[in-house]
């Protein structure tokens, strides 16, 4: 599995947390597109996706580029972010 990291996610809104499995050859806006759907699916739409969400650090509150890939982020197994 090299071509994919582990990360803890947290959801204020809905106030929960995924470990997920994400490819680091994709785009971050794309992850968060993907994972945004699975969590109106998961919530019975109890997650409203809104086009100015963000990723941040949960470590350090920097904001994740969407434009840049996963692999040229400081992101990495363990990694804790968080979806606002």
């Amino acid at each position: 599995m090299n071509n994919k990291i582990l990360i803890e996610l947290y959801i204020p809104l809905i106030e929960r947390n995924y470990d997920l499995y994400i490819p680091i050859n994709k785009k971050v806006g794309t992850i968060k597109k993907l994972i945004e759907r699975g969590l109106v699916e998961l919530t019975d739409k109890a997650y409203v996706v809104k086009e100015d969400a963000n990723f941040y650090s949960k470590e350090t509150g920097k904001i994740y580029d969407v434009n840049e890939t996963v692999r040229d982020t400081d992101l990495k197994n363990g990694s804790k972010i968080v979806l606002i």
